[in-house]
């Protein structure tokens, strides 16, 4: 069952929905540059730069939060985003990988 704000567990993560979120570029390239990062890197979600609405970038966020892709966590006036790395390895073996290598 997702956690209070959305997170689901491991075994709870569904293809279908990973691969939608992942659909949308803006999304997709913020978990590129996730996946670029150093292992358990927080990120505020503005700094991703990806020229929208606050109420967009929201539910961006919302979706990759909600298919497992970002841990997210208030941090005071601000909201910090990780990878799930481990735990999407573990469930898509080699889904990272391909995401990494994806030529822009």
């Amino acid at each position: 069952m997702a956690d209070e704000n959305g997170h689901p567990e491991p075994e709870e993560m569904q293809l279908g929905a990973v691969m939608s979120a992942l659909a949308d570029p803006l999304r997709r390239k913020v978990v590129t540059e996730l996946v670029g990062d150093d292992d358990g890197a927080e990120r505020t979600c503005m700094s991703f730069e990806l020229g929208v609405t606050k109420s967009t970038l929201t539910h961006h966020f919302r979706v990759l939060r909600e298919a497992g892709l970002v841990f997210q966590v208030d941090r005071g006036n601000s909201r910090k985003v990780t990878l799930r790395r481990q735990e999407l390895n573990e469930r898509f073996p080699g889904l990272l990988d391909l995401i990494a290598n994806e030529i822009h």
